[in-house]
């Protein structure tokens, strides 16, 4: 493979979308139906953001890491959406999709447009996030997130 799969078309800084995640990075505090902390920060480029996750849900642990950024195979270039792949202490991966507009922040999982998201709103401060998980045929539950960083 040349030093070109690297170079072209690529870009050199992260996207518009990516940057708005921005105010995810810190520390928060989870209530609700799903309870515990979870942590965001940009890796170095800032063209990822990894989430920290240590909550408890329905009596077990979830412990994991996210990364979240656009799809961008050697050459290519980046995905027009944003995509994430959580890996969990249990082994499983799951992908989701992030879209951010203005207070609303959605994350389906699988693919944009999945009957199975998450809409949660964040205040008017920033300082917290409350919303709710959505799963076909009903269930789901609701949370809410605080900034515990500042």
């Amino acid at each position: 493979m040349s030093d070109d799969a690297y170079t072209s078309d690529q870009p050199t800084q992260p996207s518009d979308a990516m940057a708005a995640l921005d105010r995810l990075v810190g520390s928060w505090t989870v209530t609700g139906e799903a309870q515990g902390t979870v942590r965001y920060e940009w890796m170095p480029g800032r063209f990822f953001l990894l989430q920290h996750v240590e909550l408890s849900q329905y009596g077990q642990q979830i412990t994991g890491l996210e990364v979240i950024g656009h799809l961008r195979p050697f050459g290519e270039p980046p995905s027009e959406e944003i995509y994430s792949r959580f890996y969990d202490s249990a082994g499983n991966t799951l992908d989701y999709a992030y879209e951010l507009v203005g207070n609303t922040l959605t994350i389906w999982a699988g693919a944009k447009g999945s009957p199975a998201f998450y809409r949660g709103e964040f205040s008017d401060d920033g300082q917290t996030i409350s919303g709710d998980w959505v799963y076909p045929g009903g269930g789901g539950y609701s949370s809410t997130s605080t900034r515990s960083d500042q």
